[in-house]
């Protein structure tokens, strides 16, 4: 008895050692998947994910004003097409030449330049005996062209002159596109290989100098701006001491928007310009001018340009008008060329102005 009770005890005691070296075995085989977890040391900051904000790298310039000539469809309808359809007729009689002169200054080409045209038009007309439309397309061309001076300088002074950065001062009335333009004029510069910092002079509106900083950050330049109702002249004079001591190529000054009649802000632009020449000459006061306003925008043009000396002109929503003979006319009334025109809300639809490819263009295919 005592024999049978010693064995089952001893079978008990072997039967527990075997279960325990199966558990242990198993345990000793089994490795994890992914391998050791090890938690970060203590001392080391994990970083947050940065964005990265792009610089955009603006069109080319050249040949910009061909690629946009579609954008100037409205004004074809009455300056070219008009036009070619009366040359175009079997007899080109007195009430012919009539209609041609009436449609040029429906056109807002102006009195005295409308007249030039027709006069010159109908003599060569006369002496060579042109017949076909694509004759007297040519004419046309060619005195539409002359009278735009094709050979006046229309480039943008906006390279350093001894040592210093061009300044370039934009002026206008209300509503023309001003800031926008600066904005559009320092991607212009800027594809050209040019370095440029915007000066926010215009103090009156906040979203003025806001509207500033978005265009030149989109294209990696600096914006110098002042508090809400600073001394627009103050702000200039920084902006420009900003640009001499970084080396900027370009100082684009955007002045506040004015009625050409407060002669209170107009003797305001003329000490902004005073005072930048304290410390740099302006090389370039471009005039910017609403191409719908036609006729309306001479006046204005005539006070602009005695008070801040005009050197050019930037005329913009040129697509929206069907009167695009006012380039033609402010020229004329001004002594000073139109340098830029603006065709459209893109960024990048800003065009230096050529003549030869905007008859062009004006005449349709």
């Amino acid at each position: 008895m005592d024999y049978l009770v010693a064995a089952v005890a001893l079978a008990l005691v072997v039967l527990l050692v075997t279960a325990g070296l199966v558990v242990t075995r198993s345990r000793r085989g089994r490795r994890s998947p992914a391998g050791p977890q090890l938690a970060p040391p203590a001392d080391v900051e994990v970083p947050e994910p940065v964005e990265v904000s792009t610089v955009e790298v603006p069109e080319p310039v050249a040949g910009r004003l061909v690629r946009l000539r579609a954008r100037l469809a409205r004004s074809q309808s009455t300056f070219g097409r008009g036009l070619l359809a009366v040359l175009a007729r079997d007899r080109l009689d007195d009430e012919a030449w009539e209609e041609i002169e009436e449609r040029l200054l429906t056109a807002d080409v102006g009195v005295a330049a409308a007249g030039e045209i027709v006069a010159r038009l109908r003599t060569r007309c006369k002496v060579l005996g042109a017949r076909g439309e694509a004759e007297l397309r040519a004419l046309l061309a060619e005195e539409l062209v002359a009278v735009l001076d094709p050979g006046a300088n229309r480039l943008v002074a906006s390279s350093p002159v001894d040592g210093q950065p061009a300044v370039v001062l934009m002026v206008g009335v209300n509503g023309t596109g001003k800031t926008t333009t600066c904005g559009k004029l320092a991607r212009v510069l800027v594809s050209q290989g040019h370095t440029v910092l915007l000066g926010a002079a215009d103090t009156f509106r906040a979203a003025a100098a806001d509207q500033l900083e978005t265009w030149a950050g989109r294209v990696g330049a600096v914006t110098v701006r002042g508090v809400a109702g600073a001394d627009p002249a103050s702000v200039a004079f920084d902006a420009v001491r900003r640009g001499i001591d970084s080396g900027v190529d370009a100082v684009v000054i955007d002045t506040a928007g004015r009625l050409h009649t407060k002669a209170g802000l107009m003797d305001e632009l003329g000490k902004v310009k005073r005072v930048i020449e304290k410390q740099a000459p302006v090389t370039e006061t471009l005039l910017v001018l609403d191409a719908t306003t036609g006729q309306n925008g001479l006046a204005q043009a005539r006070v602009f340009a005695e008070v801040a000396e005009v050197t050019g002109i930037v005329l913009t929503k040129l697509d929206g008008t069907a009167k695009g003979g006012i380039v033609i006319a402010v020229q004329r009334e001004l002594g000073v060329p139109v340098k830029l025109v603006g065709l459209g809300e893109g960024p990048d639809d800003l065009a230096p102005f050529e003549p030869a490819e905007f008859v062009d263009a004006l005449l349709g295919d």
